[in-house]
């Protein structure tokens, strides 16, 4: 129970931050997103292939530190690169989501749409120079995800159980109730706004970048 506890509390405090703050602070985290998209996405194309569950195996296990680390560099090297990748891990993690909440559990299909959703996301953010605002969009829509999760920990609606078998964190807040899909886009709105009203005049630049990690 106290870890449970723990996790909410964690969660929650991740998800203010982050729904209505993400775009100030992504500065600090392009790599470490980098990371643990790459991981995500390693570990979770190893259990879509093999129909194992999330880092059940140990080959989802190298599979996601390979890639998370190939993620992580690459990020701290090109800025617009790591936003690209982290857009893509974000699009995929949304395809997976969707799908899973549809009731594919995995297979190949399932790894298509996923994969189709990242490249969607990643090139519409470079083609269309979003990336001011694919970074606030991830943010929130992160944040929010990380809020009701902390909710539906608390009321036990979910448990760790729940989030390591689904294989990403979006899939049990759309699965629990139609509810909390509408709280968490709700949350995630108001938190899009307020951070395009109070980082109108802000521009997240590869030179911040440069230098908040030299």
């Amino acid at each position: 129970m106290l870890s449970v506890l723990f996790t909410a509390l964690f969660a929650v405090v991740f998800g203010l931050a982050f729904c209505f703050f993400g775009y100030r602070v992504f500065l600090v985290l392009l790599p470490i997103w980098g990371f643990f998209g790459g991981f995500w996405l390693g570990a979770q194309m190893m259990a879509l292939l093999f129909g194992t569950g999330f880092l059940v195996t140990i080959t989802g296990w190298v599979a996601g530190f390979i890639l998370g680390m190939v993620f992580a560099i690459l990020s701290y090297l090109f800025y617009i690169l790591g936003v690209a990748l982290v857009a893509a891990s974000f699009g995929a993690a949304i395809g997976a989501g969707f799908m899973a909440a549809l009731g594919f559990e995995g297979g190949f299909f399932v790894i298509i749409v996923a994969l189709l959703c990242a490249v969607f996301v990643a090139v519409l953010t470079l083609v269309m120079n979003l990336q001011k605002y694919v970074i606030i969009l991830i943010t929130a829509f992160g944040g929010a995800n990380a809020i009701i999760l902390s909710a539906l920990l608390i009321l036990g609606r979910v448990s760790m159980g729940n989030i390591q078998s689904a294989g990403n964190a979006i899939r049990p807040v759309l699965s629990d109730s139609f509810f909390w899909l509408i709280l968490w886009l709700a949350l995630a709105g108001a938190g899009v706004v307020i951070q395009i009203i109070s980082n109108r005049t802000y521009t997240f630049s590869k030179e911040q970048f440069q230098e908040g990690w030299s």
